[in-house]
């Protein structure tokens, strides 16, 4: 590892295995150059801005609302268009705070809850040792009801593995019928998947170990199941998920997920697919049977369908509404449980994204929809619930958020753009302003010579697609001088990193730098297509596309094209390996933090549905398989991982360590240890970023 003193030093492999080590490294920045002023105004930048937001609180009359600001709750009265001060506002739950609350008793990451109570709060079903048991609530007269569970022999009831937690989003694993008298479980034969390994505690005296069954991509899966016991009589049927078909690869009950009781318990919810995942069925089974049915059929043989679609109940529960992408884009359709598709209430070719209010008595539904100028602008729509009279309601050159009165009468929206701070109007039905509420308040921005992020646009690698960038600039930017610039990105399939949310710039440029976030093809909210152009190539198409997006950033004068780092944790590590091994010519300095460096060594929930099953796609694998391209580092690069990393295993690391090693080339390392999906401190980054974009 290089210092200041030694900046035409060889890089070396330095593996931090101890904390003290880590922290002194770290003690370099503080002479470095950017850090007075990154330590004068960074802790300024982020409540530079008192933005023009209202929460409102709607009476049920609609006739007025509550919110607070200063410290003072307000009560606004739509007819007078006129605020009150009514009294102190109600002290404000830090977002800290917020987020303990939201989170308590969570089962850890890919875990599920092992006690779960029935609606009337009378008893208990618990998971424990891989069987299920049912006691009253306190505990008492509890007794098995299901024996022959074993961890052991991985063959567990009322549980699920830990990639289901992960990617299927399964925090439950048994589940009360409305009426308490049944219960539904889950039944996993884990017998021929193979376990992974992890050392935890390495920094103790003595080490343990963590054991995982973990299917990764071209592994043998689980075999799953639903059973539902009846209180009443005693016994256990097992829901029929895949409708009498083995357990393989291409049937659809390969994976069985989102399970829930429908509304009169005379059912069981489930959606199922197939190991591609280009085929979901949202199913309902028979309680008393078994038999399924399938209630929602979509597929996408191009790629893959989504998991988990918007639905939401209409008043008879009988009703729901449905988000599909059956038509390429995001949209709404109205369903009925038993009877099947009633008809479509939007047919778009802009995604739909979000309902906001359903107001039966009039037949309609408030949405939001991407149909601003740009997919990143949000817009409020109100449909009939049988698709006619679509209507936009706002001004489609700003994104919006909103909130409509329980009469439908008004809405109170807080419009935006990336460079346009935030401000609140009270609007009508029509979309008429009615009334102005708050704007934001910059001048602690402009005190401090903030300067507004800018969005621009680019052609994607292909020659076809436009797509979007976003750059921060310092505070004391100068357009006669060059930058180094970083790019902070995610990447990966369906993310966004350039919004046209008021964004502060970050706080990182204030070392003297310019960050840059682009969105490749990878971005989500354009539509179905766009994302088939990713389908099968990850690591490699949205690269090219960052690429891209540094390269259009050339003709500026104060862009310095021979001084560009990148960096990014998780899929981020992923991107920030493969731009600097993939695209040397771009980027000079990475940062790489827990990154899936080869698709084939992380789990195959996500990833075959991102790459194809392996045997379908080994050309895809082996391009994004990172170790292929150790001949090609010529910058510097440092790779990160915490050595209990669960989620990104370390092998992934390790294996780009040793490709890198025997090809000779000069890296960094750090070490998380006992660390999980973590990434190196920000003041250990900057520090690599300034000695080899600055100072060098």
């Amino acid at each position: 590892m290089k210092n200041q003193k030694s900046a035409l030093s060889v890089i070396v492999v330095l593996m931090t295995l101890i904390t003290s080590v880590q922290v002194s490294a770290q003690q370099w920045i503080k002479s470095m150059p950017g850090y007075e002023q990154y330590t004068e105004k960074a802790p300024q930048i982020r409540n530079s801005v008192k933005p023009g937001r209202i929460a409102a609180d709607w009476a049920e009359d609609g006739k007025s609302f509550t919110y607070n600001e200063d410290g003072k709750q307000y009560k606004f009265d739509v007819k007078k268009k006129q605020a009150e001060e009514i009294g102190d506002a109600p002290e404000e739950e830090s977002m800290m705070a917020r987020y303990r609350r939201m989170y308590a008793g969570r089962p850890q990451r890919g875990r599920q809850y092992a006690e779960e109570t029935s609606a009337d709060k009378t008893l208990k079903a618990v998971y424990r040792g891989g069987n299920v048991y049912i006691s009253k609530a306190d505990g008492s007269d509890e007794y098995a009801v299901t024996t022959e569970g074993s961890i052991e022999k991985r063959f567990t009831f009322g549980t699920a593995t830990w990639v289901y937690g992960e990617e299927l989003d399964q925090l439950h694993a048994m589940w009360w019928s409305p009426d308490n008298s049944k219960l539904a479980f889950y039944h996993f034969d884990m017998s021929k998947v193979r376990n992974y390994y992890l050392q935890y505690e390495q920094t103790e005296l003595y080490d343990s170990m963590n054991i995982e069954a973990y299917t990764k991509v071209g592994a043998v899966n689980p075999v799953v199941d639903l059973m539902i016991y009846d209180l009443e009589t005693k016994k256990t049927i097992t829901v029929d998920v895949r409708d009498g078909q083995p357990f393989d690869d291409n049937v659809v009950g390969h994976y069985v997920y989102g399970i829930e009781w429908a509304p009169d318990g005379t059912e069981l919810l489930f959606h199922r697919t197939n190991r591609k995942q280009d085929i979901m069925e949202w199913t309902a089974a028979n309680a008393e049977t078994g038999k399924c049915r399938v209630v929602v059929r979509e597929e996408w043989p191009a790629s893959f369908t989504e998991n988990h679609p918007y639905m939401q109940y209409l008043e008879d529960k009988q009703r729901f509404i449905w988000e599909s992408e059956r038509n390429g884009f995001k949209n709404y359709y109205l369903y009925d449980l038993k009877a099947g598709l009633i008809n479509p209430i939007t047919s778009h070719e802009f995604e739909v994204a979000g309902v906001v209010k359903i107001d039966e008595a009039k037949n309609q539904l408030y949405y939001m929809a991407r149909s601003g100028d740009n997919h990143m602008k949000l817009q409020l729509h109100r449909v009939k619930l049988d698709g006619k009279g679509d209507v936009r309601l706002t001004d489609p050159a700003l994104t919006h958020s909103v909130s409509v009165s329980p009469d439908g009468k008004y809405f109170i929206d807080v419009a935006e753009t990336h460079d346009t701070p935030p401000f609140t109007q009270l609007l009508d039905a029509k979309g008429k302003v009615v009334a102005k509420l708050a704007e934001s308040d910059m001048s602690k921005f402009e005190e401090l010579g903030l300067k507004k992020t800018e969005i621009y646009t680019f052609t994607s690698a292909d020659g076809e697609t436009e797509l979007h960038g976003m750059i921060h600039f310092p505070s004391n930017f100068d357009p006669n001088k060059k930058y180094p610039v970083i790019l902070s990105n995610y990447g990966g399939p369906a993310t966004n990193a350039v919004r046209e949310n008021f964004t502060t710039p970050s706080a990182l440029c204030e070392y003297g730098f310019l960050v840059v976030n682009i969105d490749g093809r990878n971005a989500g909210w354009k539509g179905k297509k766009m994302l088939d152009k990713l389908y099968g190539h990850l690591s490699i198409v949205e690269q090219d596309d960052f690429a891209e997006g540094i390269k259009a950033l050339y003709d500026r004068p104060y862009v310095n094209k021979d001084r560009v780092g990148v960096f990014g944790t998780s899929y981020g590590g992923t991107t920030s390996a493969a731009c600097i091994l993939r695209h040397p010519d771009v980027f000079h300095a990475s940062v790489a933090n827990s990154g899936v460096m080869d698709w084939r060594n992380y789990d195959n929930i996500y990833t075959e549905r991102y790459m194809n099953l392996l045997e379908n796609n080994p050309e895809g694998y082996n391009a994004a398989n990172l170790r292929n391209y150790a001949e090609n580092l010529e910058g510097y690069l440092m790779i990160y991982y915490g050595t209990t990393d669960n989620n990104v295993h370390p092998s992934n690391s390790l294996q780009l360590i040793e490709a890198l090693q025997k090809a000779g080339k000069s890296f960094e390392v750090q070490v998380g240890p006992d660390r999980g999906h973590t990434a190196v401190s920000t003041e250990r980054m900057m520090e690599f970023f300034i000695q080899h974009l600055v100072l060098e």
